[in-house]
């Protein structure tokens, strides 16, 4: 667990023991399932701390969606994420048994199976807020421009963000190399603001990050290590928050953002479906149907007779 709340702590504040207790004892769940349920449930209880918990009876039903989603940012498979569902709904079902709780936050929870809109897409101002929210008074200001000017430009799943290489960034011929789902390779396009962004960042702050143990990734973090998902979905939490923005943002929402944008600019389908990666133009539809809403939206709001 991260941060200054030990591990031993949270589990004590979130009543971790006797509810593996009744697993065992109560529930008869198999050795693997308990073991399963600690680790999810030690996983959320330091999740909680850090969004202001102190025990089982602060936890929201928003709490736990936006948890959800941060389990989806993380890169778990909708399988994992479902098992973590069933064992926040075990856990709240024994707390609320027991009297720690007065109502189930895990009630209405949906599973990844009933996901079928995408979550908020950013507007071009709010992008434009939020990548000019990194400041000179930032330490990592560099790092931190280039990430979120790349993130946006090439419409980056958060598994690529971090895995590209200082070699991947073909400063000349204004591309990036990303080596997507099941290691495919495709080149996307990057404009002059996230060229100048990673230049900037490679040139001025890079080599004083690398202590040898950088192996080549084009994001270090403070100790010069590769940027891990974790340390990419903090940063971005960072600056939304600074820019203000009230919108549920996951490193995805970056991806939505740039497929949706260029869209509603007019572009080809195909195109799109290229830079993101995506093997079949029906998954590339979707932001077709995020186009028309955004349309609808603009209908409802500004005809006379909508």
């Amino acid at each position: 667990m991260s941060g200054s709340e030990p591990a031993a702590q949270a589990a004590r504040k979130f009543l971790l023991a006797p509810f593996n207790d009744f697993l065992m004892l109560e529930q008869g769940a198999s050795p693997r399932t308990d073991e399963a349920y600690g680790r999810d449930l030690a996983r959320f209880a330091a999740y909680a701390i850090t969004r202001g918990a102190s025990g089982p009876p602060d936890v929201t039903a928003r709490m736990l969606r936006e948890y959800v989603y941060h389990l989806k940012d993380l890169g778990l498979a909708p399988a994992s994420i479902r098992r973590n569902i069933s064992a926040l709904r075990t856990y709240f079902k024994f707390l609320l048994g027991e009297g720690h709780v007065t109502h189930d936050p895990s009630e209405r929870l949906e599973s990844p199976k009933r996901w079928r809109t995408l979550p908020d897409v950013l507007s071009v101002a709010e992008v434009e807020k939020l990548l000019a929210s990194p400041t000179l008074d930032d330490p990592l200001v560099f790092r931190d421009r280039a990430l979120l000017e790349l993130a946006y430009g090439a419409g980056l799943r958060v598994s690529e963000w971090i895995s590209i290489g200082v070699r991947d960034v073909l400063f000349d011929e204004g591309l990036v190399r990303v080596f997507g789902k099941g290691s495919k390779e495709r080149l996307v396009p990057i404009g002059r603001r996230a060229i100048g962004a990673l230049a900037s960042y490679v040139r001025e702050l890079r080599p004083r990050l690398e202590h040898g143990e950088g192996r080549g990734a084009l994001f270090l973090n403070a100790r010069g290590q590769p940027l891990t998902r974790m340390g990419a979905w903090k940063i971005l939490r960072k600056y939304v928050d600074r820019a203000g923005i009230e919108k549920h943002v996951s490193p995805h929402t970056l991806r939505h953002s740039f497929a949706t944008h260029l869209l509603e600019g007019g572009a080809d389908l195909r195109a799109v479906q290229e830079m993101l990666g995506h093997a079949d133009i029906s998954t590339t539809q979707i932001y077709t149907h995020v186009d028309r809403e955004y349309l609808r939206s603009v209908h409802r709001q500004y005809h006379p007779r909508a």
